[in-house]
């Protein structure tokens, strides 16, 4: 079991009834979030991200993505406007203190759109060598529906020719995961035309680039296993990213752990940990 990808972690105590969104994001950051590394360095060492660039991460959730560039030397500016409680901790990550200043230094994080860049810091931003847009798409219905406008709004401030890159899940029969997550559209029945799950289509990160006005330049495939040092890690893991909030809103969190829990039962192993491989893809798309 690979160490960057699996921890142990307990049981927050108190959870209300419904969504704890505080409790959902420190599980995103402290389990789930780490699933996508192999994504985000897959993409860093393809564009050399290094000292010379200057990244604006669209959607940049607690920020992991971003401390990782950062650590390359990267200027990093983070833009999230869904989820403040993960975007609170992207600031534990990402602002400057004794230990981590150098990493740090410099990065830069908005709650709000593109747009709000430049009121946020009262100064002309310099253009950005690269915009990153990793949260994957494909797998719920309509999940690409804002990325077009969010593009739109962010290219403008990035150099001419810079790469944009998306992400998105791979195809179906490559990810495991894949039935894990029809049981959050089974459960959310009665509201299937918001969030339903459906399989990942060969050309949905092209098309959401063509409609940004950008230029396909290239892609690629990571694997991106899922792997939890339990069952109950893998449940709130999967749980942080948001994709079962529907069926939590429709019938009550005590059924979706249980039904999330049967399902993950044949991607247990004898160690009792939760091993689920995934591919993820990737597009780079070039700012005309």
């Amino acid at each position: 079991m690979t160490p960057t990808l699996v921890r142990r972690h307990f049981s927050h105590a108190g959870e209300t009834p419904r969504v704890d969104r505080c409790a959902r994001a420190r599980d995103w950051s402290e389990i789930q979030e780490r699933m996508l590394v192999p994504l985000y360095e897959a993409v860093y060492e393809r564009l050399e991200v290094g000292a010379g660039t200057r990244l604006l991460g669209l959607g940049c959730g607690s920020g992991l993505a971003l401390l990782m560039a950062a650590s390359r030397g990267a200027a990093v500016t983070g833009i999230d406007h869904s989820s403040p409680e993960r975007l609170a901790l992207a600031r534990e990550r990402l602002l400057p203190d004794t230990r981590h200043a150098r990493a740090r230094a410099g990065a830069r994080l908005v709650d709000g759109s593109p747009e709000d860049i430049g009121s946020a810091s009262g100064a002309e931003t310099p253009a950005y060598t690269l915009v990153t847009a990793f949260e994957p798409i494909g797998c719920l219905a309509g999940d690409s529906e804002g990325l077009g406008g969010l593009l739109q709004a962010a290219t403008p401030l990035a150099e001419r020719g810079a790469p944009v890159v998306l992400a998105g899940w791979g195809p179906p029969e490559r990810c495991t995961t894949s039935s894990v997550l029809r049981v959050a559209t089974k459960l959310a029945d009665p509201l299937r035309s918001a969030g339903s799950w459906r399989p990942a289509l060969r050309d949905d990160l092209e098309e959401v680039a063509r409609r940004a006005g950008l230029k396909p330049d290239g892609s690629g495939r990571v694997a991106c296993p899922f792997g939890y040092a339990d069952v109950e890690s893998a449940v709130r893991g999967l749980l942080s990213t948001g994709l079962f909030d529907a069926a939590v809103s429709a019938t009550d969190p005590a059924q979706v752990d249980k039904e999330l829990t049967e399902a993950l039962h044949p991607y247990l192993r004898p160690d009792g940990t939760v091993w689920m491989p995934n591919v993820f893809r990737y597009l780079i798309a070039r700012v005309p």
